[in-house]
Formats: structure tokens, sequence, C-alpha cells
């Protein structure tokens, strides 16, 4: 089964591929597809689709098929895509954009929509510690 993907500057330049870019700080039009991030990674075997092919699709816009991806999960932000990049390409960084969009769109778990934040607990609490405990939320 082939599927047809229709590029334009819209889907390109997108909310969602801006709030990606935003919030890893990357630009995700500088990977070329050499694969070398997926070819480091540990835990390749297990995802999915490949950190090559997750930056494929945000680059494309393709929001559904990323959020909808087990493979943005079980990164374990290890950092490996990161040294082999020879763009520079920060890729852990644009995979933990991609779960946070995820966290706060709550589009992959309604358990998130029920739990009880207070807001001085969120203020008290380191950013990583929260990031943490969403996961944790969201398996």
């Amino acid at each position: 089964m082939t599927t047809t993907i229709r590029l334009s500057a819209a889907r390109l330049s997108s909310p969602f591929v801006r709030q990606v870019e935003k919030i890893s700080g990357q630009k995700l039009l500088a990977c070329y597809q050499c694969g070398k991030c997926s070819a480091g990674c540990p835990m390749a075997p297990h995802m999915d689709m490949l950190p090559n092919q997750i930056i494929r699709l945000a680059q494309l816009g393709m929001e559904e098929k990323l959020l909808a991806s087990n493979a943005i999960w079980i990164c374990v932000s290890c950092m490996t895509c990161n040294t082999r990049c020879p763009k520079d390409v920060r890729i852990a960084e644009v995979i933990e954009a991609i779960r946070a969009t995820v966290l706060r769109t709550n589009a992959r778990n309604d358990r998130l929509a029920s739990a009880d934040f207070l807001p001085e607990t969120l203020a008290a609490l380191p950013p990583i510690a929260l990031i943490a405990g969403l996961r944790k939320l969201t398996s």
C-alpha cells in the first residue's frame, strides 16, 4: 500500500513544525537524512520508527503519525543520536519536543486530564521532575 504525501509550504511551516522547532531549539530542515542517528541508536530495534524517520515526519509536518508513534516514548534520551549527527541536529531534543507536544495536547492519554496537579505543586517542581512524572502517566 502506498501513501501519498502532499507537500506544501503551509505544511512545512505548520504550527506543529514551528512548535517543535521552538521547543527543541533546532532547525528540522538541517537534517539531510544520513541515518547515522538511527544506526547508532541502542533503542532502534524496539522502535516502530527510527530516529531519522521521526525527524523526517516532523520535517513534513506529519503530526498525526508522530503523535501515534511509540518510538517517541521508547527513546531513552541517551544522546547517542546527537553525538553522531554530522549536522549537529540535536535529535534527542526534537524527540523531547514532540513528547512535550503530545503532553500539552493530551492527544495520547486521558489519564493526564484527570491527574490532580495543584498550581503550587507545579510551580515548585523542577521541569525535569514534571516531565519524568508525566512520562510515567503516558506509557
